[in-house]
């Protein structure tokens, strides 16, 4: 096969996992097409998935994954080629009671209902009725226990789901698809809002079900989640199947080029430290004070680049957006190029020289409705005008500019932000961190949810970046975030408990982020 295609349809080694994939497919794809006016989403795509495996689906933004979902879930006909469940036809596209008996999709963003109770969630429209037909609030109650109880899951029904935490909401969307019957699920980037303990705790539910006869489609931007938890994985690129291979059997390098279509590169000791001594620094933390954190103290020079790194609930998220004025800190200090913005005031950091990459574009980076180039301007509006009046002109130019310097994939500066993809999107708010030429530039988590090139090009700009003497924050969780760091603290329990130089290996970093004495 041409464009190192190539479809390795063995079964995952028995020995290492346990499970021996018998009868037909619980779901097989041949020769999906699907296309959009001109746009063809799926160019001769297939997959095939056993039962009991845990089956990854990965490849780049854009690669077909959300088209193949849609129509494996039946929510798309396929223009050309086939889906069967069991050996057994697809059913008709409005036969949806069919549809949930065969698959079910557990998505980023939940469906569960936050304004309802667990119980109403699990069998809305499906509600028990007493002699009179009107419902039986009990029965359904006692039925959702039940359920709850059969798959583990261990949950209130009477609770609103709205108080439900993301991972609780999760096992809730997967139980309440068990209950119509479907014994193979889809899980789309199901770990992308959760801490280390937490998908360490779904991936124990993800292989209990499996014993318990369930087969999962796994979709997910962290490779290194697919090498923990699937038997199998399919790669796309540009709307085609590239490859089908037991997890063990594909290095991760080839696992990236396959998606890439170029080789993996290797960040590691790759990037020389551009620190530019007797310059102000670019950031300067002290004895800083809140709810999330206890007596933090860093700095980050001009040109360097510090990774601040934590799992979830370690204070290093709360200890970066209080750098940028979304919070304000009980007591301490924060210099930003030698000037201290006032506290809790975005403006004022903004103001100071910072730039800021929020932990989530969606509701903290983007403005949907408006254009890409307002997006990308919204924090320089004094380079756009004066006396409140902004030129239309002035802000096509520099939002160009930064399309053309971060490659943003636009027909103009004139789409609304909300049709780009994610990696895209992304871009976007980085171009806004960069609009105003920052002397620091605070990133939480700036890769989550983008695809390994974007992740790959985002990165690299960021190096670019400190090489002009801008120095970095980087407050993520995320391994490939932090290994072009020049050194990286880290955050336990709210304190910055160790600091890490450049060439750590992985085990090092996650035992220190997980308050782990390798050497005790």
């Amino acid at each position: 096969m041409s464009d190192g295609q190539r479809a390795v349809t063995s079964a995952p080694d028995p020995a290492s996992h346990g499970r021996v994939p018998t009868g037909p497919p619980v779901v097989e794809a041949t020769g999906i097409v699907k296309r959009f006016g001109p746009t063809v989403a799926l160019n001769g795509a297939r997959i095939t998935i056993r039962p009991g495996e845990t089956h990854a689906l990965v490849g780049r933004n854009g690669a077909g994954k959300s088209t193949l979902v849609s129509v494996l879930t039946g929510l798309q006909a396929p223009d050309e080629g086939t889906v069967t469940f069991g050996g057994e036809p697809a059913p008709r596209p409005a036969d949806r009671n069919t549809w949930r008996q065969r698959v079910a999709c557990v998505y980023q963003k939940s469906t569960i209902i936050p304004t309802l109770t667990v119980a109403e969630n699990l069998f809305l429209h499906r509600h028990d009725h007493g002699p009179t037909r009107l419902i039986s609030w009990r029965a359904t109650r006692r039925r959702a226990r039940d359920l709850l109880a059969t798959w583990s899951v261990d949950v209130d029904p009477q609770t609103l789901a709205g108080e439900l935490s993301v991972e609780q909401r999760q096992f809730v969307e997967i139980a309440r698809a068990l209950s119509f019957g479907a014994r193979f699920i889809i899980l789309d980037e199901p770990t992308a809002q959760l801490d280390g303990a937490a998908i360490n705790r779904l991936f124990e539910r993800i292989r209990d079900l499996q014993g318990q006869g369930v087969t999962f489609l796994f979709i997910s931007h962290h490779l290194q989640e697919v090498y923990e938890i699937c038997d199998m994985v399919t790669v796309f690129r540009d709307a085609r199947h590239i490859v089908t291979a037991p997890v063990a059997e594909l290095p991760r390098t080839e696992m990236v080029a396959a998606m890439t279509g170029e080789a993996a590169a290797d960040r590691q000791g790759e990037r020389a430290s551009t620190l530019t001594s007797g310059a102000t620094a670019a950031l300067s933390v002290r004895a800083l004070r809140g709810d999330a954190y206890h007596d933090v103290s860093l700095q980050v020079g001009a040109g360097e680049i510090v990774g601040l790194a934590g799992a979830a609930g370690s204070g290093r998220t709360e200890v970066a957006e209080t750098v940028v004025g979304l919070r304000a800190a009980a007591a301490g200090a924060v210099e930003i190029a030698g000037r201290r913005p006032r506290p809790g005031r975005v403006p004022a950091a903004l103001a100071a020289g910072a730039g800021f990459v929020p932990q989530d574009r969606h509701h903290q980076g983007l403005v949907p409705d408006m254009s890409v180039a307002d997006n990308a301007t919204l924090s320089v509006p004094k380079r756009l005008g004066s006396n409140g009046f902004l030129s239309r002109s002035r802000r096509d130019r520099l939002a160009e500019g930064m399309i053309a310097y971060l490659a943003i994939k636009t027909p103009g500066p004139e789409l609304p932000v909300s049709a780009l993809s994610g990696g895209n999107q992304q871009k976007v708010v980085m171009a806004r961190a960069l609009a105003n030429d920052p002397r620091l530039l605070v990133l939480i988590n700036p890769t989550a949810g983008v695809d390994v090139r974007s992740k790959e090009f985002l990165l690299g700009k960021v190096e670019e970046t400190a090489r002009t003497g801008t120095g970095v924050l980087i407050a993520s969780d995320e391994l490939d975030d932090l290994r072009l760091c020049d050194r990286v603290l880290v955050m336990f329990q709210g304190r910055v408990t160790s600091e890490i130089a450049r060439g750590w290996h992985d085990h090092e970093l996650v035992a220190a982020m997980e308050g782990v004495d390798l050497h005790a």
